[in-house]
């Protein structure tokens, strides 16, 4: 029964994705970024009393370190 069985998807796991699934791979990388390192700025801002200097920081940090995974993974545009 050869002609039963579906096909594989082509493409490993260290593969970069294509089409709408780079789109959706860079847009969480940059939400990831900015949530996770806006928390912890939230954190250091509840613990120090900065009055919200350290959310603003990690929010720019955590996109600039989404952008970093993006073009790492990705790749540049071509």
């Amino acid at each position: 029964m050869a002609g039963d069985q579906t096909p594989r998807p082509s493409g490993g796991p260290d593969e970069p994705p294509t089409g709408a699934g780079q789109g959706w791979t860079a847009l969480s990388y940059l939400i990831a970024g900015m949530l996770v390192w806006g928390f912890i700025g939230w954190l250091v801002d509840k613990w120090l009393d900065t009055g919200g200097i350290a959310t603003g920081i990690g929010v720019v940090l955590g996109m600039a370190g989404g952008i970093v995974l993006v073009v790492r993974r990705l790749g540049t545009p071509t």
